[in-house]
């Protein structure tokens, strides 16, 4: 095996993480409820869920826009805007349908490598990412150290934003069945967390 077939190889396995993670199911041993800089900047980690939107939005940006940064720019901030309208409590309907149909939508869109206008793009996955930070909020209201769990939520964020623009721009020039089959693990996840919510 060639190390550029190892390389390939290792992209491939990358690009299935959001398949092999947990989604939040308590088998990560309620790290998830843990709080501080830390447990902030671990918690994306913890679940299929985040791992695979945050993921999906650096490689949808990269295998598909002229400018990479406006994506993973808009969802992060669209997170913090969802997470401080958890903080003060206020409810958004449907909260774990659109976390799964977010991942549905943007794994679709990675494997079809769908082009979109770069504000059209922003506002889709800013909108996945208010209700994706309204989960975060609703989890910490009332925390005595939310600030530093949002910040370290908000700085792993954007490095899975990073690492996916770097998958992302590492698979556009290979064969274009790698970003279908990390799209495709994306939205087979969003659907199977669909059905399970149904």
């Amino acid at each position: 095996m060639t190390s550029r077939h190892i390389r390939t190889f290792l992209l491939g396995l990358a690009a299935l993480l959001p398949v092999w993670a947990l989604a939040h199911t308590g088998l990560d041993g309620g790290a998830h409820h843990a709080r501080g800089f830390v447990a902030g900047l671990l918690h994306p980690l913890t679940g299929a869920d985040h791992l695979g939107a945050m993921l999906s939005v650096g490689l949808w940006s990269a295998l598909t826009a002229r400018r990479l940064w406006v994506t993973p720019l808009a969802f992060v901030s669209m997170l913090l805007v969802g997470a401080l309208i958890g903080l003060a409590g206020l409810r958004l309907p449907a909260v774990e349908p659109m976390i799964a149909a977010s991942l549905l939508v943007l794994g679709l869109l990675v494997a079809t490598r769908t082009h979109a206008p770069a504000a059209l793009a922003a506002a889709l996955v800013g909108l996945f990412a208010v209700f994706h930070g309204v989960a975060h909020g609703s989890e910490l209201a009332g925390d005595a150290s939310i600030w530093p769990t949002l910040a370290g939520m908000l700085l792993c964020t954007a490095a899975l934003h990073i690492t996916g623009l770097g998958l992302g721009l590492a698979l556009r020039s290979r064969s274009p069945w790698w970003p279908r089959l990390a799209g495709g693990a994306v939205s087979t996840l969003g659907g199977a967390l669909l059905m399970q919510l149904a």
